[in-house]
């Protein structure tokens, strides 16, 4: 399916720094008609002046609050049908991630992932049914991770959330089909971000962050696309999809590589 973002009224969490910011601007630049939300409001305030002082006559409004809040699901939700009654797109693209080796880790650090990554974009999708079915070209984008295809050591809450989001996908995607609301997600590999910055934990000496990072603007602008062509699961990179791949016809290789890289 075929969709243009002009006039699109849709939903994206996370949006205060890295991927989120980037898609915010790039969404605004084609006409979209945007709600915003992250934990930190400074952030989203500047960001919301920045694309009302580029595209003036762009409708842009924020809501800072935390997405594991059932509360503040709700008050997402109120907010966008009060000013455009209906949503047409839903970006879940709020994540967290936490780095070291599981025996060392803790129940509170796995439920907090899980809370983020999983838990509440599931939930914001649940409460957004009802807007998406009064939508134009309905459309829900999930952002994943390569590592939810295959795992790697070192981020097991991270990747358990993530395999957890591509299942959900999978299904939802089917059972949403009849309804005529459509579901993409969005695999991207390491992205240069601040993400690692705001992991909640790091018990690792390892420089996460790569020179191959992707840029944010690379995975906004694929992001875009997958939303415009309705694609289904979009692997970003030729990395991903390589170690997908392994995976899938050598799995023993790929575990003895894991293994290798884990020491």
């Amino acid at each position: 399916m075929k969709r243009k973002i002009a006039d699109k009224t849709i939903l994206v969490t996370g949006a205060s720094s890295g991927i989120g910011r980037e898609l915010t601007q790039q969404l605004a630049r084609l006409g979209a008609r945007l709600l915003v939300t992250a934990r930190r409001g400074e952030l989203l305030d500047s960001l919301v002046r920045e694309v009302r002082q580029t595209h003036p006559d762009r409708e842009i409004q924020f809501l800072a609050g935390d997405i594991t809040d059932a509360d503040f699901r709700a008050s997402l939700m109120k907010k966008k049908k009060k000013h455009w009654g209906r949503l047409d797109g839903l970006v879940n693209n709020a994540g967290v991630g936490a780095m070291g080796r599981f025996a060392d880790s803790t129940s509170a650090t796995l439920r907090q992932v899980m809370e983020v990554n999983f838990f509440a974009p599931v939930e914001l999708i649940r409460l957004a049914l009802p807007l998406l079915q009064l939508g134009q070209q309905p459309i829900i984008v999930n952002m994943g991770s390569v590592l939810g295809h295959r795992a790697v050591p070192l981020k097991s809450e991270y990747c358990a959330s993530k395999f957890a989001l591509h299942g959900l996908s999978d299904s939802l995607r089917a059972e949403l089909a009849p309804l005529g609301i459509d579901l993409t997600m969005i695999s991207p590999s390491t992205t240069d971000s601040d993400f690692f910055d705001h992991a909640i934990q790091d018990t690792t000496q390892k420089k996460w962050k790569s020179a191959r990072a992707s840029p944010v603007k690379r995975v906004a602008t694929a992001t875009i696309r997958a939303m415009t062509k309705g694609s289904h699961d979009v692997i970003l990179t030729l990395g991903g999809k390589s170690l997908v791949l392994l995976d899938r016809l050598a799995p023993t290789l790929a575990d003895h590589a894991m293994q290798r890289w884990a020491q």
